[in-house]
């Protein structure tokens, strides 16, 4: 049996379990794997039958971004392998203060969330802002540009050239391929 410990916050075991369970139960059989919760440290043990290394990454997947915010259904969508998760540590472009923190957390969510709505909407992918994290859920290629127009908010580009690279992508994106000329 294959083990795997993961940690979030504790006030974030309650959704990870789910009222009666349901979420924790979906998680297992999905995955194929058993879940210990430790609701005072916010420590969780994924056990995997032998030889199945890809339940248990699911597993850790679908329960970071639980811990990150994410509500349970989108969440869910990591079981499939061809969803990814990607998370972004704001201290890495804030340092330790708190107030560079909230300013950059603002700037990713925007006026009224404009700015999150966006990222989301061009690149059809899921954001969440919490603590002092910001993750995303999608297609590996969809969460890549998301993951490029945050990396520009957080470093400090204009809102307007982050909304016309979001745009030009999504151009690209739809634009068929022209192979055969």
């Amino acid at each position: 049996m294959r083990i795997g410990r993961l940690k979030i916050p504790k006030e974030r075991i309650a959704p990870a379990i789910g009222s009666e369970g349901e979420v924790k139960k979906k998680i297992e059989t999905e995955a194929g794997v058993e879940l210990e919760y430790n609701s005072d440290t916010g420590e969780i043990i994924i056990k995997g039958k032998k030889g199945e290394p890809l339940g248990i990454m699911k597993a850790r997947n679908t329960l970071k971004a639980l811990g990150r915010g994410f509500a349970p259904e989108k969440a869910f969508e990591l079981l499939d392998e061809e969803v990814y998760l990607d998370v972004i540590d704001i201290t890495r472009y804030s340092g330790k203060s708190d107030k560079a923190k909230t300013r950059l957390k603002g700037r990713v969510i925007g006026r009224d969330g404009k700015t999150r709505r966006m990222i989301e909407e061009y690149t059809g992918t899921s954001v969440s802002i919490y603590g002092k994290t910001v993750a995303c859920i999608g297609p590996p290629d969809k969460v890549q540009v998301a993951r490029e127009a945050i990396d520009m908010l957080l470093d400090g580009a204009p809102h307007s050239a982050v909304y016309n690279f979001l745009s030009n992508k999504k151009e690209e994106a739809e634009k068929p391929l022209e192979l055969w000329k």
